[in-house]
């Protein structure tokens, strides 16, 4: 029987083009948590259950056929805060015809998803 953590995603190596830009926008947007590791930037998510680090001199897939999203508490609000940033929504919210999902571009051109759970009616 595999341990509950087989198969599991875990680690990312996350193209950037400007480390401390990726850095700022995912820390404040996301809420990752920043550490350096053996001179490179490395994160963790919130739940310390995915971690990764930036690299440089890997080209961002601007159009993959697997994305990754980020699981949000208000897509909306999450949104303008890449907006505000000035990163693209590349599929807005409503593209999906049955799930609350956006896809945007992040500060190194990576094409990455947004997730919210749906709101189930009390």
């Amino acid at each position: 029987m595999p341990s509950p953590t087989n198969g599991k995603i875990c680690y990312i190596e996350l193209p950037a083009t400007d480390v401390a830009r990726s850095q700022s926008f995912y820390q404040g947007i996301f809420g990752w948590s920043m550490r350096d590791r053996d001179g490179v930037t490395a994160f963790d998510d919130p739940t310390g259950g995915v971690s990764g680090m930036f690299v440089t001199g890997k080209q961002a897939v601007a159009d993959p056929g697997f994305v990754v999203s980020i699981m949000v508490d208000d897509i909306r609000q999450t949104i303008r805060q890449i907006e505000d940033f000035g990163c693209e929504m590349v599929h807005p919210l409503g593209f999906h015809p049955t799930e609350l999902i956006a896809h945007f571009r992040d500060p190194g051109g990576n094409l990455l998803g947004l997730y919210q759970e749906p709101v189930q009616a009390s």
